[in-house]
Formats: C-alpha cells, structure tokens, sequence
C-alpha cells in the first residue's frame, strides 16, 4: 500500500491523519503520567515521545488550553 494510500484510509477509518493520531495518544499518555505520578515534565515528555518537555508543554496547552502543570494541580489524583 502506498504512503497516500495508508494515509487516506487511516483517515477515513479513525478520523484523523497517523501524525494527529499519534500526538493524540502521547498527550492521552501525559495526562494520565500528570494525574497518576509525581514525575518531572522532562520524564514525562520522555516516556511519551516528546522530543522536549517544551514540545509536550507547547502541545498539551495548544490541546487543552492549559499547561501541564496546572493540569497535573487540578486532576492529580491523591491517597
């Protein structure tokens, strides 16, 4: 299967292009490392993907309209 191929049947199947697909997936990731630990933002840019913790920052907040860090404030899950 061709590139394009792949490309427009991923798309019609999910939705989204690969590329949205996996950023959505690493995002999905980070909120649940911020909700569930109390690991760094460098960590967790690591453990899913990013190539930085300012690439994960700069996307998370373009995703959610706000940053990981009072993302992590308002959904970390406790006791």
């Amino acid at each position: 299967m061709s590139t394009r191929s792949f490309v427009r049947n991923f798309k019609m199947v999910t939705g989204t292009t690969p590329a949205q697909w996996i950023l959505r997936q690493r995002l999905d990731r980070a909120r649940v490392l911020l909700e569930t630990t109390d690991v760094g933002m460098d960590t967790i840019a690591e453990r899913c993907g990013f190539g930085s913790s300012v690439t994960m920052r700069q996307n998370f907040a373009a995703t959610f309209a706000t940053s990981p860090t009072s993302y992590r404030r308002q959904f970390r899950v406790t006791g």
